[in-house]
């Protein structure tokens, strides 16, 4: 039932995207047309989540925030029942157990031959820089052995800022596909912290190059405690 769902709703949400926002992708082609492959992208606003599949001709699962899925009232129902049935899976982002189970939950995607969509930052940009990845996704690299398609968001931040609720027509959002990352120099090493950085390290790279971000080497998360801090202070 998921299955189809997820397909009614990207061409029928897709086909009214694409009349009213007119997107814009390249690099297509670069993701395997079959087995098992990360996706791997920067995070720059909610839009992502609807543009980053949007032009792909297989079915993306994102390792989806808890939050998505326990909201209360209609809202929480209506937020639930889309995320659900496009086939997103949540993942509680305290860290400790609650990562390993995300990671196992992302493992069994990967081991079902399909894509598996994350986001390294780990949450969306505060300002539009790209901010240092998480190494969740170079353990699911080398522990799966499956490729990494690196993805740029382009525009969406300023089509959808963070907070906002309403779309900005004047810019067009896009999406770059770059080619398959292998890292097999690195099979073996899937405790490895140094391995696990160099590889989280190289996959941001290599998403900096396709988006043109500036990048900064602190986590998102911790940008915008102190983005916080100061409108505080300010206040």
């Amino acid at each position: 039932m998921y299955f189809v769902f997820y397909w009614v709703v990207k061409y029928t949400l897709g086909l009214a995207l694409k009349l009213v926002f007119r997107p814009w992708s390249r690099g297509r082609k670069n993701l395997p047309r079959s087995g098992p492959v990360i996706l791997a992208s920067n995070h720059l606003s909610f839009s992502d989540h609807f543009f980053g599949p949007l032009p792909l001709p297989r079915k993306v699962v994102f390792l989806a925030k808890s939050e998505y899925f326990t909201g209360t009232g209609l809202k929480g129902l209506a937020s639930k029942a889309f995320f659900s049935g496009v086939g997103q899976i949540p993942i509680d982002r305290t860290g400790g157990e609650a990562s390993e189970r995300a990671l196992h939950s992302g493992l069994r995607v990967l081991a079902g031959g399909n894509v598996l969509g994350i986001y390294p930052e780990g949450t969306r940009s505060p300002d539009g820089r790209l901010y240092r990845g998480r190494t969740g996704v170079a353990r699911l690299a080398l522990e799966s052995r499956a490729p990494v398609v690196p993805c740029a968001m382009i525009n969406t931040f300023e089509f959808l800022p963070p907070g906002s609720h309403q779309p900005r027509p004047k810019y067009r959002p896009g999406v770059i596909f770059g080619p398959p990352m292998e890292f097999s120099r690195y099979y073996g090493k899937e405790t490895d912290r140094d391995a696990l950085r160099a590889v989280t390290d190289e996959i941001m790279a290599e998403i900096g190059k396709l988006s043109g971000q500036e990048y900064v080497n602190i986590y998102a998360k911790q940008a915008k405690e102190e983005l916080k801090a100061k409108e505080e202070s300010a206040d």
